[in-house]
């Protein structure tokens, strides 16, 4: 993934993809970054096990919430 994005950028992404309550629209709307490209960056930083454990969290929060991510 190339997409010219600083460590405090990363960081940042990194930092709203875990929270509960930013979407990633808002994500969309502050770095350009798409749900795939979220999911990309999360997996080449996160540990596999803390990359499936986010995923997992998202799947169920969005099963439950129709306006979660």
């Amino acid at each position: 993934m190339s997409l010219n994005l600083s460590n405090a950028d990363i960081s940042a992404i990194i930092e709203m993809a875990l929270s509960d309550h930013m979407p990633f629209a808002v994500i969309k709307a502050e770095f350009g970054l798409k749900e795939g490209q979220v999911k990309e960056l999360m997996r080449d930083n996160l540990k596999p096990g803390s990359y499936r454990a986010w995923r997992k969290r998202v799947r169920t929060f969005a099963d439950r919430r129709e306006n979660y991510k």
